[in-house]
């Protein structure tokens, strides 16, 4: 079976989207434009973005200086002492929009006089296109989530175009606050009374409509509120919007409301797992298709399976062509030699939600097949339970979807059921591949007699047991499962419990790994926990620096009691430091900047360990150090900070 997401060490899908950033074409296309604009500020904001491939905005210090205004030539927007009126400024103070005025700071790149501070939005903005809102009903039957997970989420911009001007906050994608929410104003001198109208509306940042998709809540309805105790009381007619947890409150009536819908973007660092972003879309040749949708012949995934059962086709797909939430239970049969994909349509994200409605009998999602087939599930988010598959299947490949770890969120992104494995393999499957997707625990249950190990494949995604001390691959009833695991360019949090590891390759592991076969197989550019027992190392961390303390101590520079001291501060020093651990947040899994150099530059091309490793963020930042170096106009200096 195709799988296009297959991994390949130092692959050419790797070599191209590294030379993007290190050869970026628009840079070297238009080098005499950006020479004839060289020393501007609108120059430097273009050959960053170029180079960098961020949305960029630059800020020359010396406007922020606090000043004597002359009375004959007042400029009113050039370094103002604080308006503790102005509410959306306040908001401001810090950023790269900040208005306040400042005193000469002589450190440079920290605002002095000759100093331009180059802000970079590292997050991107994702859409959800009209899907239901989550009643939150252990509050009131009229408050509600952005989010069908039911977990808080910030609500993003949905950026527009610059049109060529210097780019304001309608421009990025950054998180909204309740202060521009009700005070931003995209000129000053207009006067807006709120800042509803920029963020709220078919083709904005958000919108709300109640009853049906299309019955869009008036702008005017909307305002601005702190849910976070859920202590607003909107009078009628009015709807709460907390932009910062993405919650909403609807005016109190005597009986339930109709069902809210919503659309709105969410921030993450690139396309993993399932989401609203366009996807390479293959099936074998001759397969048939059966589309599910409010449009098509099925209108639930259920009537689609069932067609599928009854035509019997050799190769078929079921795509889900809107997004949405199906609360439906999901049973596949798969005869020997067949193919099933599962899969949503590009550019669309539906949730699978997998409900507790039977009293003696699980709810996963069951998948079990004989010889030689084969189960693709692609494009999806599936929550509520998890994934179990049985049978002597050929493989199970898992691209671009989401199985929530925990099997749910609160409404603080922690899981709901911690302990519980999203993937449970049992039978005699022949493989698993994993790719560009968020994953919870996978749970392998396997006899060693007269059988292969199971084949896992990971590659560019995310396995999540939801803490470093719960098992990520594992099994129950053994010290091992028996699976030979192939990890590239993953981040791991949990342990791994695994027969063998014929390779892990740029990746981090955030709880002890366990290989009971060490004698084949390679872990290299990799961080593996402490007191791991994997199969050889090479250039991993925390290794080479308890290997730089060692030798000091060999060489006599240090005594016993020092080297012990050092060893651990070195492993504490480059252990990774993540934004966030929790599947919900916009920064889940992504590096801090404070962490470690050996961590964030330690791949085998310098690029960071994880599953980021093809954004090639140091490489990008390098380049466009080197590049504002070379267009900041002498005597200035130019300082990258990172917005998000």
């Amino acid at each position: 079976m195709h799988n296009a997401g297959e991994p390949t060490a130092n692959g050419g899908r790797e070599a191209v989207a590294r030379n993007s950033f290190l050869y970026p074409r628009a840079d070297i296309a238009n080098t005499v434009r950006y020479r004839r604009s060289k020393g501007t500020l609108r120059g430097l904001e273009k050959l960053a973005s170029a180079v960098s491939g961020w949305p960029v905005r630059a800020v020359e210090a010396y406007r922020g200086l606090g000043v004597t205004q002359n009375i004959s030539y007042l400029r009113i927007n050039r370094g103002r002492t604080i308006d503790l009126r102005d509410a959306d400024a306040l908001a401001d103070i810090g950023t790269a929009f900040d208005e306040s005025a400042h005193e000469v700071d002589v450190r440079s790149g920290n605002g002095n006089i000759p100093d331009v501070k180059v802000y970079v939005w590292r997050l991107e903005s994702f859409s959800v296109t009209r899907t239901p809102a989550y009643c939150y009903e252990e509050v009131a039957p009229n408050c509600f989530l952005f989010s069908a997970l039911g977990n808080d989420t910030v609500l993003y911009t949905r950026p527009v175009d610059a049109a060529g001007q210097s780019p304001t906050k309608l421009n990025l994608p950054m998180p909204i606050t309740r202060a521009m929410l009700e005070y931003f104003e995209a000129d000053e001198s207009a006067g807006a009374e709120s800042g509803v109208p920029f963020f709220y509306g078919m083709d904005k940042s958000f919108m709300i409509a109640v009853g049906t998709a299309d019955s869009l809540v008036p702008s005017n309805q909307i305002v601005a509120a702190d849910l976070s105790d859920w202590g607003a009381r909107p009078a009628t007619e009015q709807v709460a919007v907390d932009p910062v947890l993405g919650r909403i409150m609807l005016p109190p009536t005597p009986t339930r409301r109709q069902g809210v819908w919503v659309s709105y973007q969410y921030g993450a660092p690139t396309e993993i797992g399932g989401g609203e972003y366009t996807r390479i879309i293959s099936q074998p040749q001759g397969a048939v298709v059966y589309k599910v949708g409010s449009n098509e012949v099925s209108h639930r995934l259920a009537d689609a399976l069932a067609l599928w059962n009854n035509d019997a086709p050799k190769d078929a797909v079921i795509e889900i062509v809107e997004s949405g939430v199906y609360s439906e239970a999901i049973n596949i049969y798969l005869k020997a030699g067949t193919t099933l994909k599962l899969r949503a349509a590009s550019g669309v994200r539906p949730i699978l939600r997998l409900l507790d409605v039977q009293v003696s009998a699980p709810d996963s999602l069951q998948v079990t097949g004989e010889s030689g087939s084969w189960l693709s599930i692609e494009g999806l988010l599936i929550t509520g339970r998890g994934v179990q598959v049985d049978g002597d299947m050929a493989g199970v490949v898992i691209r671009h979807s989401t199985l929530v770890p925990g099997w749910g969120l609160q409404c603080n992104c922690e899981p709901r059921r911690p302990a519980e494995p999203s993937l449970t393999v049992t039978g005699t499957i022949g493989c698993i591949r994993i790719a560009n997707s968020i994953v919870g625990a996978i749970e392998v249950s396997r006899d060693e007699v007269e059988t292969e190990p199971l084949t896992i494949k990971i590659t560019d995604s995310i396995v999540d047991a939801t803490s470093e001390e719960r098992v990520a691959i594992g099994t129950p009833d053994r010290l091992c499962a028996y699976a030979a695991l192939t990890i590239i360019r993953s981040t791991v949090f949990g342990q791994v419990q695994t027969h063998l590891i014929h390779l892990a390759e740029n990746s981090i592991f955030n709880g002890q790994v366990l290989a009971c076969r060490r004698q084949t197989g390679c872990v290299r550019f990799c961080y593996v926990a402490p007191n791991s027992k994997t199969s050889r190392r090479f250039e991993c961390q925390p290794d080479m620096v308890e290997k730089a303390v060692r030798e000091r101590f060999a060489r006599g520079d240090i005594t016993p009691q020092q080297r012990d001291l050092e060893l651990a501060s070195e492993r504490l020093r480059v252990e990774p430091d993540f934004n966030s651990v929790r599947y919900g947040a916009a920064t889940y899994a992504q590096l801090t900047d404070a962490c470690a150099a050996e961590i964030r530059t330690g791949a085998d091309d310098e690029s960071e360990m994880g599953v980021f490793h093809d954004l090639f963020q140091p490489q990008r930042i390098a380049s466009l150090e080197a590049h504002l170096n070379e267009y900041t106009p002498a005597s200035m200096y130019a300082k990258i900070f990172l917005a998000t």
